[in-house]
């Protein structure tokens, strides 16, 4: 997923996706501790995508309470 695309959701569309995530990248874990991931790296990008969902929130929870100061 990339950066403009997940800038353009709303703060409850990307907790829900972040969900998502975690979820997916535990799944991802659980099949790579049993050996049956295909591709390791699905692990990496996965970590990234979430890293990628929390800093757009903060971002937006930062805005949003600059904007309510003012």
């Amino acid at each position: 997923m990339k950066l403009n695309e997940i800038r353009e959701k709303s703060i409850d569309e990307l907790n829900a996706e972040l969900v998502a995530k975690k979820e997916e990248l535990f799944n991802l874990r659980f099949q790579h501790a049993i050996n049956q991931l295909d591709n390791p790296q699905k692990i990496v990008e996965a970590r990234k995508t979430i890293a990628r969902l929390m800093t757009v929130i903060r971002e937006k929870e930062i805005q949003a309470d600059k904007d309510s100061a003012q």
